[in-house]
């Protein structure tokens, strides 16, 4: 008999990637009376890290850090896309495109990229945050998805004034990717990759390819 895994956040509740509306129990390991003592909702809201539920790219809720992170409160959020976290609608645009047959070979994806502050004292602030997420259903890996962001800022912050594309080959380069396959991951040919490349060393004034990757490292 195949097993039915749930996923309980707060008011919101997925069924092997779909989401009812009534209270299920929870699948688990572990012995019943160990589970019901763990309050879910709480420590989903108090998480040291940025987390989200997700479904369809839109924000279904999200915990304190991550409104911290972004300078909103949680009724801004929810019920928003994803695009609202993104410094252009392109990058999310392309972003989306990029990590979808991922999530469909591996169910996780992860990497750097450059976010933006929603609204508060740093409203419109860019930074580099790490982003990690998992799909409830490979499938259809958009369809409901839990994801969490780290702010790097603190050991990582955005000096350099950068278009959209500079800040998405700059985050590649520092994953250590070279241009034929940094230009396979964002659909454009190796020597536009070099052109970008070039654009970043003039604006970090790195002396060559291993001091640029130090410089975007260090922001």
């Amino acid at each position: 008999m195949k097993t039915l895994r749930y996923y309980v956040f707060g008011y919101v509740v997925f069924r092997n990637g779909e989401s009812v509306d009534r209270p299920i129990p929870i699948v688990t390991d572990r012995p019943m009376s160990t589970a019901h003592e763990i309050n879910y909702r709480l420590a989903f809201d108090l998480a040291p890290i940025g987390m989200v539920l997700s479904r369809n790219r839109t924000i279904v809720d999200c915990n304190q850090r991550l409104c911290e992170m972004f300078g909103a409160s949680r009724e801004q959020l929810m019920g928003q896309t994803f695009q609202l976290l993104y410094p252009s609608a392109d990058e999310y645009e392309r972003t989306g495109q990029r990590i979808t047959p991922i999530l469909n070979a591996r169910g996780v994806y992860a990497d750097d990229r450059v976010m933006k502050r929603v609204d508060g004292r740093f409203k419109g602030e860019t930074f580099w945050c790490h982003v990690t997420g998992r799909a409830l259903n490979r499938e259809a890996p958009h369809e409901a998805g839990i994801w969490t962001f780290e702010d790097l800022s603190a050991r990582k912050p955005v000096k350099a004034e950068l278009t959209a594309r500079e800040r998405e080959v700059a985050a590649h380069l520092m994953d250590g990717l070279t241009s034929k396959a940094i230009g396979k991951a964002l659909g454009i040919s190796h020597r536009t990759v070099e052109i970008y490349r070039v654009k970043l060393m003039r604006k970090y004034q790195a002396s060559g390819a291993a001091d640029l990757i130090q410089k975007l490292m260090r922001g």
